[in-house]
């Protein structure tokens, strides 16, 4: 009877050893070829399908007549383009109509465009990015060859102002040039002295100053 006993506990042993075994290689994923995909990272979505808060502009910048503006209304493809700034000061937008952008920023443009799109979307997302500025201009006059107003693109020198407008003429008094800048408070405007000769010579190059808008170059 012993000799029985023993028997059919050592039965028992191998099945639950092979029962075992079975349900391992059964679960297990393979090495070579069930490789589990890793999961989708959620940060990577939520980059992709929020619109972000940060808006990539300079509150202080205020939008001007010729400025390229970007507007994005978040999942309005039919609403959001690039669109200049007209002469008159004004933009038009489907669903808004008639905005008035020259002098305004471009965080309270997108306050107003909002706040008329909530008469057709829920909590409109709007995102307005100056793309190019060509409301900032400087002027270049008297003996160069293209007299005239010029967009102030990025960081202009006064060297940078003679280039554009196509260099001297032949009588030009290159010692005597001068920049006249408008008063920030108004009432009058300020005159800065440029030597040619002498900058191009490595001599006072600090008269070589950026310029700002409405700023005038003369060259005599």
């Amino acid at each position: 009877m012993k000799d029985g006993a023993d028997q059919r506990i050592h039965f028992g042993l191998v099945v639950i050893v092979l029962a075992t075994s079975l349900s391992a290689q059964v679960l297990a994923p393979t090495q070579t070829h069930d490789k589990i995909p890793p999961p989708v990272e959620t940060a990577s979505l939520d980059k992709t399908l929020v619109p972000s808060s940060v808006k990539p502009h300079d509150g202080s910048f205020v939008i001007g007549n010729d400025d390229l503006l970007a507007i994005n209304v978040w999942k309005e493809p039919d609403i959001s383009r690039s669109i200049p700034v007209r002469p008159d000061g004004r933009i038009s937008l489907p669903l808004v109509g008639e905005l008035q952008a020259a002098g305004r920023t471009p965080l309270q443009l997108e306050q107003e465009i909002a706040g008329k799109l909530r008469n057709y979307i829920a909590e409109p997302e709007v995102a307005v990015i100056v793309q190019q500025i060509n409301s900032a201009k400087f002027n270049i006059l008297g003996e160069v060859a293209k007299p005239g107003s010029y967009s102030l693109v990025g960081e202009t020198t006064v060297l940078d102002a003679i280039a554009a407008a196509g260099g001297f003429k032949d009588f030009a008094k290159q010692k005597s040039i001068y920049i006249l800048r408008p008063n920030p408070g108004g009432g009058g405007e300020n005159r800065i002295a440029f030597n040619y000769k002498d900058v191009i010579k490595g001599k006072k190059t600090e008269q070589n100053i950026k310029l700002e808008p409405r700023d005038t170059v003369i060259v005599p």
